[in-house]
């Protein structure tokens, strides 16, 4: 067991700790819908259903569902002709689902509806002849499905930007992946407004997204340091570590409890902490018991009462 590492245990003097915990955080409606989804999947058809990409990008989450039965694979050519497939939360371009179809698999989509509506965007847009940026990070799983949809520019907040050389009057359409800074996006957005004075704005951050970086930005001036839940390879617990570290606040991402280093806690006093949307909440109170902090404060910003619908064929 990796053991107590409150303020009491690592230092000689008795040192009080506050925990500040952002709220809304841990799962979104996308992803509780996928994992029922694989969860209802299992449990309808038997062992194995395959899984086409992580379900939702954290290990603890697709860990379990292996361990009933699921089996994560990358590409749709590596599943046995005839099986059940699930498809990530992210969502997949439309040469999976064609890949599918030939392969005799039957495909349960679970991409988020608001990834969907994306894709739905960039197919209308598209139809009305306007040229369409997407405000993304290369090779994220969600970007590949978006990219898919259609033809279309990526601005990458990561790299130096580089606007397409279109004249200024193009009609444009730009969107933008789910899960990513609100901040960052805003500078990206206002770029592309500075070049092209035709473009409709479609900003697609999703409401997990945005929610869940506003509890970080009410938190940063109350603590020490900051510690995000979260899966190494999930674009929106990255983000909220860059949110806070913007603040001038150091902050860690860990997976786990056994990822947690008493050298970030040096000196704290007032420790925050979040969880991304593909995070489960228990790993966020292993943390906190391992803290043993003296009070634990909710930062609350907002409420989220959201679900989706699971597909008509499994809603029974």
């Amino acid at each position: 067991m990796y053991g107590k590492i409150g303020t009491r245990n690592c230092h000689q003097e008795v040192r009080q700790m506050k925990i500040y915990i952002g709220a809304p955080r841990g799962f979104c409606a996308g992803v509780v819908r996928a994992i029922d989804l694989v969860e209802i999947a299992l449990e309808r058809f038997g062992t194995p259903v395959y899984v086409k990409h992580q379900i939702v990008h954290n290990s603890h989450v697709v860990d379990s569902l292996e361990a009933k039965g699921a089996i994560t694979v990358e590409d749709v050519d590596d599943i046995p002709e005839g099986s059940k497939v699930v498809f990530s939360a992210h969502g997949s371009p439309p040469e999976d689902f064609a890949k599918a179809e030939a392969r005799g698999l039957d495909v349960i989509d679970a991409t988020c509806p608001l990834v969907t509506k994306v894709h739905n965007e960039a197919i209308r847009y598209d139809g009305e002849d306007r040229r369409i940026i997407l405000v993304g990070h290369r090779g994220h799983q969600e970007v590949k499905g978006t990219m898919g949809q259609t033809g279309m520019h990526l601005v990458d907040d990561r790299e130096e930007m580089n606007l397409p050389d279109w004249d200024d009057d193009t009609p444009v359409a730009v969107l933008t992946q789910t899960t990513l800074s609100v901040d960052d996006t805003k500078r990206s957005i206002d770029d592309i407004q500075n070049k092209f004075s035709n473009a409709i704005i479609r900003n697609d951050l999703c409401y997990a997204t945005t929610n869940r970086q506003s509890a970080v930005k009410e938190i940063t001036d109350k603590i020490d340091v900051m510690l995000v839940i979260g899966a190494p390879n999930s674009s929106n617990c990255n983000r909220l570590r860059e949110v806070a570290e913007a603040q001038d606040v150091p902050a860690y991402l860990l997976n786990g409890l056994d990822e947690l280093r008493p050298e970030w806690l040096e000196g704290a006093e007032n420790v925050g902490i979040t969880s991304g949307a593909s995070t489960p909440e228990y790993l966020v109170q292993q943390v906190i018991d391992a803290l043993e902090p003296d009070e634990v404060i909710e930062v609350e910003v907002a409420k989220e009462d959201i679900t989706f619908v699971l597909p008509k064929e499994l809603r029974d």
